[in-house]
Parts: C-alpha cells; sequence; structure tokens
C-alpha cells in the first residue's frame, strides 16, 4: 500500500490539497519534486475543467514512475453538489491516493479499491478516525490544531498517540508542519507521512495572488485568527486580510457573517493559512522549498 508509495518520494510529505491554491502546476511541480502533489477537485468549476486537470496531471507525471504519485481530494458529503460527477471523474482517471473530506468515504472505498487506490480519510478528531476506519478507509489524514483552512482543534503530538492506540495503518500528520525538522518529529511520532500545506502557498505555482503571497511571506504564527465567522467552521486565517477587509479580527460578529449583499468574497479577499506560515520565508519554485526540506530533514535524521 502507502510503503511503495514512501519508497518512491525523496521525502513523506504530501502537498495539502488547498482550496483555490492548488492546482495542476503545483500537483506537477509536487510530484516532479519527489513528494505526493494533491489538489481538491472542489477548484474547478465544472466537469470539463476538471477532466483537463485531470489529463495535464496525467501527462506530466506519467505513468511510469518517474515522477511521485499525487493525490486527488473529494468532498464525500451528500450534500456537495458535485458530488456524484467528482467521484466519476476519479474513476475513469484512477489517481492513486483518494483523500475523502467532509463525510463517510464508505460509498466510495469500494469503488476505489477497484482500480487499486488507496483512500484516506481526513479527520479531526480520534472518534471521526473510528468512523472512517469502520466505513472501510485504508489510511488517515490527521487534521490538527494550527492547520490551514478548516482546522483541528487537538494538538498533533496528542492525536496521533491516541490513534495509535488503535490503528497501526498508514497515518498522515498535518497542522503546523513548515520544516524538515517538522517532518521528521512527525515521523518519530508515529505518522508515516507530513502534511503540508501553508509552507507551499507562496511558491510561484500555487494559484493564490501576489498580494497573498506577499502577507504570507511577512506573516508569522501570531498574524493568525481562528474562527468560524467565515464559514461557520473553525478555520485559520490571516489576520491582516481580516483587517483589510474591514473587520476587527478580534471582535468578529459572532455567528456566520453573511456575504451575499457584499461586494467583496470571503475566498478572494479574506485569505486562509495555517500556524506554520512562520516557516514561509520567499516566493519561489516548489522544487527550492522542497529542496530546502530536504535537506533540514537529513540534518534532523542524523541528531542523536
Amino acid at each position: 500500500m502507502l510503503a511503495d508509495t514512501r519508497r518512491r518520494l525523496r521525502l513523506p510529505v504530501i502537498q495539502a490539497p488547498m482550496f483555490l491554491a492548488s492546482g495542476p502546476a503545483m500537483v506537477i511541480a509536487a510530484c516532479r519534486a519527489g513528494i505526493v502533489g494533491s489538489f481538491p477537485t472542489q477548484n474547478v468549476r465544472s466537469d470539463q475543467e476538471l477532466e483537463r486537470w485531470f489529463a495535464e496531471i496525467d501527462a506530466a507525471t506519467g505513468a511510469n514512475g518517474a515522477c511521485a504519485p499525487y493525490a486527488v481530494n473529494v468532498i464525500v458529503h451528500p450534500s456537495y453538489p458535485r458530488r456524484e460527477q467528482d467521484i466519476a471523474a476519479v474513476l475513469r482517471w484512477k489517481p492513486a491516493l483518494v483523500i475523502t473530506a467532509l463525510g463517510s468515504p464508505r460509498e466510495v472505498v469500494e469503488a476505489i479499491h477497484s482500480y487499486g487506490g488507496i483512500v484516506l480519510a481526513d479527520v479531526i478528531s480520534p472518534a471521526f478516525a473510528r468512523k472512517a476506519l469502520a466505513a472501510g478507509a485504508d489510511g488517515l489524514v490527521l487534521v490538527a490544531a494550527g492547520a490551514g483552512g478548516h482546522t483541528g482543534s487537538i494538538a498533533g503530538f496528542a492525536f496521533v498517540e491516541e490513534v495509535r492506540r488503535f490503528f497501526s495503518g498508514p497515518l498522515v500528520l498535518g497542522g503546523g508542519i513548515g520544516s524538515g525538522r517538522g517532518i521528521r518529529a512527525a515521523e518519530v511520532l508515529g505518522a508515516d507521512f507530513a502534511y503540508l500545506g501553508t509552507r507551499f502557498l507562496a511558491t510561484t505555482e500555487s494559484m493564490v495572488s501576489a498580494a497573498q503571497k506577499r502577507m504570507l511571506v511577512a506573516s508569522g504564527s501570531a498574524d493568525i485568527v481562528c474562527s468560524d465567522a467565515f464559514t461557520g467552521v473553525k478555520a485559520n486565517w490571516l489576520r491582516q486580510s481580516i483587517v483589510d477587509y474591514g473587520l476587527d479580527p478580534d471582535h468578529l460578529p459572532e455567528g456566520r457573517i453573511d456575504f451575499s449583499r457584499q461586494d467583496l468574497t470571503r475566498w478572494r479577499d479574506i485569505w486562509s493559512a495555517g500556524q506554520g506560515v512562520g516557516t514561509v520565508d520567499r516566493i519561489c519554485p516548489l522544487a527550492e522549498v522542497v529542496d530546502q526540506l530536504e535537506r533540514e530533514y537529513r540534518a534532523a535524521v542524523q541528531l542523536p
């Protein structure tokens, strides 16, 4: 299973699927750099565009094993309007790894297994981890406190320790990891892979705006605000983007903000990042970031 994937990688890293940030350019760059690239299907706006993305990524990464494999992130909750179409596209293109989010993976596991795919379920608590495993997931992505976007509330150390008491299979840990030392620490703790998103947000292949990339470089962990005001679910946001929007990040309205009557949109103008944003020190190609991560990781492995 994932042991074969690990042997094909320079580092035990999955570039996390990021809303409005991960596209074909990032996925291809990640796979070519020797880590797992990924994207969420909700980043595309039509079935035709999703087909083009799969075709572009497949053509660039190839089927001969020269590049690392890629993963696709699919929302499996019944309320997601494109769920059936996105799952059908996954079954046509057969990515090696499928990461499910916001719901039980039960309905897709058998179909993905039918072509040899691996199902990883995105979870934020040990209770959800147990449910995902009972539904047939092959492994888990533990979204811990400090993760960008919709975040967990459990510290990564505690999360992995608790899940390892009932599950010995593949574990991916995300939340605040932005260095090679952090990747090695996740391994020592008991995770098989580290899940890095924010660290790649300011790369040249990222789809976010130049202004957002500059803000990421200028920010540290103190510049992250955790709030459910924008989506109804706890998520981490860049403080300055909230200020620029015209809101006080220390006194956000209670309950979900109504964006329907405003000219701005939450996704375009209020930007997400995780607590590991302090490791983002420049705008550069993704391959350079992976080179740095590898140097840090190799140095950490040599520590007594």
